[in-house]
C-alpha cells in the first residue's frame, strides 16, 4: 500500500510535512520549513521534493491584507484577501456587527469548462462570479505570475446572492450544482448555477449537524467542504458525498464531519456525523487512491487525524492520529 507525504498549514511559523503510511498505521512528522508567523500580506513559493522537503524559492505581495486562499491555473495565481477584501475591489457588508462590516473573500475556485471563478464573500453574504480576461491590460489587484506581475482584468459579471448574515465560507461546484457551506449558521445550500449570464435557482438549504428546533446554534461555525466520489469497497446508490467540518461542538465527544449523500443532487441528505475528538476542526483534505483517506485538523486541540472512509464513503473510521502537531489549519496531499 502506498505512503503519502501530507503538507499541514498552522497558526505557527512552520509548514510541516507529515508522513502518513496506511501500512502500520504511521502518522509522524517528516520535515519542517520555516515561512515566519503568519507574515503580512505575502505569498510565499515553495518547492518540494519526492520525499516531501520543502524549500522557498521566491514570495510576492498578496495585494491585500490577510490572504486567505490561493487558487493557481496553468499560468495564473489568484490570491484572496480576507480582510481587505480584495481580489478586485470588493465591496459588501452584512447584519453580522462582528463579522461582516466589509467583504470577506474566504475561497476561489474556477468552474471547469467555463472561464468563470466563484468566490464566497463571508462578509457580504454573497458569491460573487468573476471572469478573468487574460488580455493584457490594467487589473484592479490580486492576480499574479510568479514574478509577481498583474495578468489580465478580473471582472465581476454576476452572484449568488444568500441569506443575510448566513456567511458564505466555501464552495464546490458539481454537475451544474453550487454547493456552499455557510460559516455563520452552519448550513449548505445547493443553486442551480448555469453558464453566465443566466442566474442561478436555489434548490435547497440543510443544516450541517443535527439538533432540535429550539436548540441555539451557539459558537457553532461550519468550515471545510469536500467533495468525494463513492469508493470502490461498496455498492452504494449515491455516486458521490459531501463532508463538512462543524467546529466547536458542545459536549466531550469534539467536533464533527458531517456526511451528505446526493442520490438527489440538489437537496443534499445529512446522513452521519463522525465526532473527532478535535477541537475546532478548521482544515480537512480528502486524498489517497479513490479519495479513501481524509486528514484533519484540530486547531484548538487534538492535533491531526486521518481518516478512511468506510461503506463506500458513508461513514469515516479513525486510522491514525498525531496529538502534537499544534494548531494546524489547513492540509495539502502531495
Amino acid at each position: 500500500m502506498t505512503a503519502y507525504h501530507i503538507l499541514v498549514a498552522s497558526y505557527t511559523d512552520c509548514i510541516t510535512t507529515l508522513l502518513f503510511d496506511p501500512v502500520g498505521p504511521i502518522l509522524k512528522v517528516s520535515s519542517e520549513v520555516k515561512v515566519g508567523a503568519r507574515p503580512e500580506g505575502v505569498v510565499i513559493a515553495l518547492k518540494y521534493d519526492k520525499d516531501g522537503n520543502g524549500t522557498i524559492v521566491g514570495q510576492i505581495p498578496s495585494g491585500g491584507a490577510d490572504p486567505a486562499s490561493l487558487l493557481a491555473t496553468a499560468d495564473t495565481l489568484f490570491v484572496g484577501n480576507y480582510s481587505s477584501g480584495t481580489i478586485l475591489a470588493l465591496e459588501g457588508t452584512g447584519p453580522s456587527t462582528d463579522r461582516q462590516r466589509s467583504s470577506h473573500p474566504h475561497h476561489i475556485v474556477s468552474v471547469p469548462g467555463r472561464t468563470e471563478l466563484l468566490v464566497p464573500d463571508l462578509g457580504a453574504d454573497r458569491t460573487w462570479r468573476v471572469v478573468h480576461d487574460q488580455q493584457p491590460a490594467t487589473a484592479l489587484t490580486g492576480s499574479f505570475t510568479g514574478k509577481g506581475s498583474v495578468v489580465g482584468t478580473l471582472i465581476l459579471q454576476g452572484n449568488v446572492v444568500y441569506s443575510p448574515g448566513s456567511g458564505p465560507r466555501h464552495v464546490l461546484f458539481h454537475n451544474g450544482i453550487l454547493y456552499t457551506l455557510h460559516e455563520l449558521t452552519s448550513t449548505l445550500t445547493a443553486h442551480r448555477l448555469p453558464p453566465l449570464p443566466a442566474t442561478p435557482t436555489l434548490l435547497s438549504t440543510t443544516r450541517t449537524h443535527r439538533r432540535t428546533a429550539d436548540e441555539p446554534l451557539g459558537d457553532r461555525l461550519a468550515a471545510e467542504l469536500l467533495l468525494a466520489p463513492l469508493t470502490k469497497d461498496r455498492e452504494s446508490p449515491s455516486s458521490f458525498f459531501l463532508y463538512a467540518s462543524n467546529r466547536n461542538q458542545p459536549g466531550p465527544a469534539g467536533d464533527t464531519m458531517a456526511i451528505f449523500s446526493l442520490d438527489e443532487p440538489g437537496t443534499p441528505e445529512l446522513i452521519a456525523e463522525v465526532h473527532t475528538g478535535l477541537r475546532h476542526l478548521r482544515g480537512a483534505a480528502i486524498g489517497g487512491e479513490d479519495g479513501r483517506w481524509v486528514v484533519l485538523g484540530g486547531t484548538n486541540g487534538g492535533g491531526v487525524k486521518v481518516y478512511e472512509r468506510v461503506d463506500g464513503g458513508r461513514s469515516l473510521s479513525e486510522v491514525a492520529a498525531l496529538p502534537e502537531v499544534r494548531a494546524p489549519t489547513a492540509f495539502l496531499w502531495l
